[in-house]
């Protein structure tokens, strides 16, 4: 019987390999996006939110910027959008302002658009500046965009954002007379090449004052407009005005906030993110994580020194990192599972292959038991709609084994250090 019953672990486990290589993408699952009203939408015309993390400035943790990590953090992080923010006039270097480094900035972002099309997750161009409608960045936004968007036409992956963060705290006519502008001038150079993908347009004070982009909107099909936020300097102020833009029927996309003050240093608040966690799930709003990094400040996911290709333990991670990775893994969209059609229940577990734990999760109670690849049942536990388990497996191939309302499932599992 335990022969047998060996024989049959084996194959179910060789047989899963194939369904496992085909699990399907973000990008398979919801093909190319779309503005419709004041949300986002799918190839099926339904509302996507895409979850992720934003690299930092390239030209100082330019590290980040290649395919392992980005497909670590799909695979370990279970992002569904990644964003390269290319600098583009910081401290007089970036790609506007340094011939001689802008082919590398530029090729570094093509590194991580590249990945991120061949492993089916979003991806969002972002011409990283405070000021590119200075003569000399927007000609260079041009250059760049114009580029860009024939290289990618028509890629469902990307995504557009042609200035990441005016200022004009105080001028309240900026909107109107420079950033608004400035975007139609851009969107139009990249829409001669490709006249569908979305473009997510800065809004004025850090791309914060959405409200007077939607009292005078870019008249233009799939725009969006980004709204940025740290969590412990943005509360409900930015909220409110947040809902104000999305009740006059535009479309915004978090491309970028933290978990902190908005310096990015100091003032880690996990209640003020859960709050705008909360109110960006209600709302259906995208939202990218500043920042994978491992600078020294509190809005890095990772102390100082930590690798730049993946592999990270949680040893690795800061404060920020383990809440941001959590709340992503909370809302894994892609997860290896099993359908159970007799009670359209599933097995969701997320993630797998995982590095030092990974969750079940199941709707109702259930038991669970881990089997190595001798048969010999490991570990076994008892749960109720999840369940975290791994933690003490040493690298390599397990079952793991449901049993739920007499009826028993397997799922192929792989720890990999």
């Amino acid at each position: 019987m335990k022969k047998t019953f060996l024989v049959f672990i084996v194959t179910f486990c060789f047989g899963l390999l194939n369904l496992f290589a085909q699990q399907p993408t973000p990008v398979d699952l919801h093909g190319k996006l779309s503005v419709k009203g004041n949300r986002i939408v799918d190839k099926n015309g339904e509302v996507v939110q895409l979850r992720g993390m934003s690299l930092f400035w390239s030209q100082w943790q330019g590290g980040f910027y290649n395919k392992s990590l980005v497909k670590w953090l799909k695979d370990d992080w279970c992002i569904t959008v990644i964003r390269a923010a290319m600098a583009a006039d910081s401290s007089n270097q970036g790609y506007a302002l340094n011939a001689t480094i802008a082919n590398t900035e530029k090729n570094k972002v093509i590194t991580v658009v590249d990945a991120a099309i061949e492993l089916g997750i979003y991806v969002i161009i972002d011409f990283h500046s405070h000021n590119a409608h200075f003569p000399k960045n927007k000609a260079a936004a041009k250059e760049f965009f114009e580029e860009m968007s024939k290289k990618y036409k028509g890629v469902p992956n990307v995504i557009y954002e042609p200035w990441n963060e005016p200022i004009f705290n105080t001028n309240t006519s900026a909107w109107a007379k420079i950033i608004k502008p400035f975007h139609e001038e851009i969107i139009d150079v990249i829409r001669a090449n490709d006249p569908d993908n979305i473009i997510v347009c800065g809004t004025r004070a850090w791309s914060q004052r959405v409200d007077e982009a939607a009292d005078n909107p870019i008249n233009k099909p799939n725009i969006a407009y980004t709204l940025h936020y740290y969590a412990n300097t943005h509360k409900q102020n930015l909220r409110d005005l947040a809902t104000y833009a999305l009740s006059e029927d535009i479309a915004l996309f978090v491309t970028e906030y933290g978990t902190c003050d908005a310096s990015g240093n100091t003032g880690f608040n996990e209640l003020e993110s859960k709050k705008w966690w909360t109110f960006l799930d209600a709302n259906k709003l995208s939202y990218c994580n500043w920042s994978v990094s491992n600078k020294d400040e509190t809005a890095s996911i990772l102390i100082p020194n930590t690798g730049t290709k993946g592999n990270w333990v949680a040893s690795d991670l800061t404060e920020s990192g383990k809440l941001v990775r959590t709340n992503l893994l909370d809302n894994c969209e892609i997860a290896n599972g099993i359908e159970n059609q007799a009670n359209n229940n599933r097995i969701n577990l997320y993630p797998n292959p995982f590095q030092y734990s990974t969750t079940i999760k199941r709707s109702g109670n259930f038991s669970y038991s881990i089997i190595d690849m001798n048969g010999i049942e490991i570990s076994r536990g008892d749960a109720s709609d999840i369940a975290l388990i791994g933690e003490n497996l040493t690298a390599g191939i397990y079952i793991l084994k449901i049993e739920q309302n007499s009826k028993i499932e397997f799922l192929k599992i792989i720890k990999s250090i």
